[in-house]
């Protein structure tokens, strides 16, 4: 039996973060992110135990990795989500700083030559850089672009989130019945759909990821196989400057099932972590580790 909720706390926890934002939002564009990465990095991580959940990830599948690069990613990596969260409610100061960003790679021409066809195009990315600065970018170069989102936990923040997604222009899709009718019929009809695939999905593959189990959904690589849809990572990482970004399309993943291109897509977005520690969430409970590997994790980051 689903555990209720908290109704008072999901009402406080939202009229908290409504604030917070809001009042984020008053300030220039680069002091309010700096100033977003501060209260991410500061208050919330230590608060709601991300230094720890990052500690433990990394722990797990790097444990050979320096203390003081484990400590530089504990800092980094929570002041990175609070830049992307103000950035999505930023809407259009975020649209016009990011919709030229610089896009290249090997993938291009192929999602070119797609968009130009009116045929679909699978756009895989992960929670690295700014996903949603991809987003824009490739609106912005005549790319009729859809997303799939996961709804907030808590219903009533979930209205001002679902919002400011909105706001970025393109289409958006919810988990759920409703949105993945939606999103089919966007397919048919010739859309690039983003989505991502680094969570957890108790119903997905288990797939390797950094030399570890990960529960992979199959959903992008089944959809692509299932419309003929060329199925390219891409990914939207954050310049040295923290305001800017630069777009990279991978080369287009191919294989004869799903596990096979999910696979290949995680290897991408390993190469791509290993490459930018600080940019991925850590935060995220990737692995589900069984609990002797959480024990041996705990035990060689102590209290």
């Amino acid at each position: 039996m689903a555990k209720p909720r908290n109704a008072t706390g999901d009402w406080l926890t939202d009229r908290l973060a409504r604030a917070a934002i809001a009042a984020l939002l008053l300030l220039p564009y680069e002091r309010r992110l700096a100033a977003a990465a501060f209260v991410a990095s500061r208050l919330l991580a230590p608060l709601l135990g991300w230094r720890r959940r990052i500690r433990a990830n990394l722990a797990l599948v790097l444990p050979d990795l320096p203390a003081a690069e484990v400590g530089r990613i504990v800092q980094r990596v929570p002041a990175h989500f609070g830049r992307n969260l103000v950035e999505t409610f930023s809407g259009a100061e975020f649209v016009a700083r990011t919709r030229m960003a610089p896009v290249a790679g090997p993938g291009l021409a192929t999602a070119e030559a797609a968009r130009d066809a009116g045929t679909p195009i699978l756009f895989v990315s992960a929670h690295i850089g700014n996903y949603e600065a991809a987003r824009v970018a490739m609106l912005a170069r005549g790319f009729r672009v859809g997303v799939l989102y996961r709804p907030m936990s808590n219903p009533r923040f979930n209205v001002p989130y679902a919002a400011a997604l909105a706001c970025l222009g393109g289409e958006t899709f919810a988990r759920g019945r409703r949105g993945l009718g939606d999103m089919l019929r966007f397919l048919r009809e010739g859309g690039a759909l983003g989505i991502m695939i680094d969570q957890h999905s108790s119903r997905g593959a288990p797939l390797a990821f950094f030399g570890r189990t990960a529960h992979t959904a199959l959903s992008a690589a089944e959809m692509a196989l299932k419309f003929g849809a060329p199925v390219i990572p891409i990914y939207a990482l954050r310049a040295p400057d923290g305001t800017g970004f630069t777009v990279t399309l991978e080369a287009p993943v191919a294989g004869a099932t799903a596990a096979a291109i999910t696979q290949a897509l995680n290897d991408s977005l390993e190469a791509k972590v290993r490459a930018h520690m600080d940019q991925w969430l850590w935060i995220h409970r990737r692995w589900r580790a069984p609990a002797p590997q959480r024990a041996r994790a705990a035990a060689r980051i102590g209290p």
